[in-house]
């Protein structure tokens, strides 16, 4: 399921091409037919996302396209030029076209029209995003100050922390060396906002370079004489997907394990209990 960094990056691309302009609205696939109608011809005025919920704006009286990825959906831009510029795939829920450019939105968990009250109502439920500017941590800490659950599964809870998937979860509590089956509760107020501080620092690179990179300077591939990480989520990480493979610090081997329905990992020479 795609990160909080990449909806944003989403919402950015969004306004890029389409921001104020008039827009062809359709749904090849059909099921979002009716929505597609009304918005077909009216200009995209914002795009906001919010931890991994993005919104297209059209205007009052006229309300939010609500997407919610999921596990498989997908975003992809395109030309005129290109094979399904003229054509779209049967599979597409969600074309929005204007001039040079259209965007197809394909297998989201959800896609829905909503109005200003929906939106706030499902904003609402969701804890604070770091990558949105006035995001309270506090309100985070308040939840996660009295639970006994690990915090490696409140940091995944969207409606502690918004936007925070499994890369940036596995890395933030490596950097911190903090132990993932930690309660919550046992976790300093310092520790909490030294990870949420380190959270805001690196989730918008994550937006410009669209890909995680979390290790520091001196663990990089050039400073360190090993081979780039090979990986299709891409970047430089610590412990993501590098279970048995010696730690980039201590050389202790990064060990895995399913927590709450997800794969977790850690150092244990790092982060030690």
């Amino acid at each position: 399921m795609p990160e909080g960094h990449t909806i944003h990056r989403l919402a950015a691309d969004y306004r890029e091409r389409f921001g104020g302009r008039d827009v062809r609205a359709s749904s090849p696939q059909g099921t979002f037919a009716d929505a597609a109608g009304r918005l077909d011809g009216l200009p995209l005025l914002t795009a906001e996302a919010v931890g991994k919920h993005l919104f297209l704006g059209f205007g009052p009286g006229t309300g939010w396209v609500h997407v919610h990825l999921g596990l498989f959906g997908k975003v992809f831009f395109g030309t005129p030029d290109d094979p399904a510029g003229t054509s779209p795939p049967p599979t597409v829920r969600l074309r929005l076209a204007h001039g040079d450019a259209y965007a197809d939105l394909r297998g989201p968990t959800r896609c829905a029209l909503v109005t200003d009250a929906d939106k706030d109502a499902v904003t609402a439920r969701l804890g604070p995003d770091p990558l949105r500017p006035g995001a309270d941590p506090d309100r985070a800490w308040a939840r996660i100050a009295r639970s006994r659950t690990p915090i490696a599964v409140l940091l995944l809870d969207q409606k502690i922390v918004s936007g925070v998937g499994n890369v940036y979860r596995a890395e933030v509590l490596f950097r911190h060396g903090v132990h993932p089956y930690l309660p919550g509760r046992e976790l300093t107020r310092a520790r909490w906002r030294a990870l949420w501080d380190d959270l805001v620092a690196l989730m918008p690179d994550g937006v410009r370079h669209n890909r995680i990179d979390t290790v520091r300077p001196e663990h990089a591939p050039e400073a360190m004489g090993r081979p780039p990480r090979v990986d299709d989520h891409g970047g430089e990480v610590y412990v993501y997907r590098r279970a048995a493979q010696p730690c980039h610090v201590c050389a202790t081997p990064v060990r895995t394990a399913e927590l709450a329905g997800r794969n977790l990992f850690w150092c244990p020479g790092c982060q030690k209990p």
